[in-house]
């Protein structure tokens, strides 16, 4: 069975943005930019929540279109709906164990979790997140979405790689240890 893979850019402090989706203070250039976009061609599959898929509308995304072109998106919201909708772009209509474990079993990659705390807390609360990559970049934050949203889950991880970037990011990878 295939992986969920969360890899996701965070703050020192833990949030994958600021307040009302602030990302300013991430890296946005260099080689830990150029290794993301490469490891994302790895993945045939990606599932997100409804704000994640929304967030993208801010950087040119249309609605009912992929945000990336090779790979199959799975967007888990009660309340989206499109007009119209690219054969790509598949809504479920309500988060669905049942659905991801289809996909991991189906799937032939990792399967990419693209942002969204509170999807991914619900991910991790139910053990469903394999490996977690995370790209932590130099700022402090303070406030905004956490890397898992209000999940009290805690669980062993542990680190199997550790890559140095430029502007001091650095991406760690880790196995989670489920209890």
């Amino acid at each position: 069975m295939n992986k969920i893979v969360y890899y996701v850019a965070i703050s020192i402090d833990g949030f994958i943005c600021g307040l009302n989706g602030d990302i300013s203070g991430f890296v946005g250039e260099g080689s830990g930019v150029t290794k993301y976009l490469s490891d994302l061609r790895e993945f045939e599959i990606t599932i997100m929540g409804k704000d994640t898929y929304e967030f993208g509308y801010a950087y040119g995304l249309k609605p009912g279109q992929p945000a990336y072109a090779h790979m199959q998106h799975y967007i888990f919201s009660k309340s989206l709906s499109f007009d119209t909708i690219s054969d790509q772009v598949h809504i479920v209509s309500d988060y669905d164990l049942d659905k991801i474990r289809e996909l991991k079993k189906n799937s032939t990659t990792d399967i990419y979790l693209c942002g969204g705390g509170v999807f991914a807390g619900w991910l991790f609360d139910n053990q469903l997140i394999d490996i977690i990559k995370v790209k932590i970049n130099p700022l402090v934050l303070g406030e905004g979405v956490r890397l898992f949203g209000d999940s009290k889950q805690g669980h062993r991880l542990e680190l199997t790689e550790t890559e140095s970037h430029d502007g001091g990011l650095i991406f760690n990878t880790y196995k989670v240890k489920y209890y």
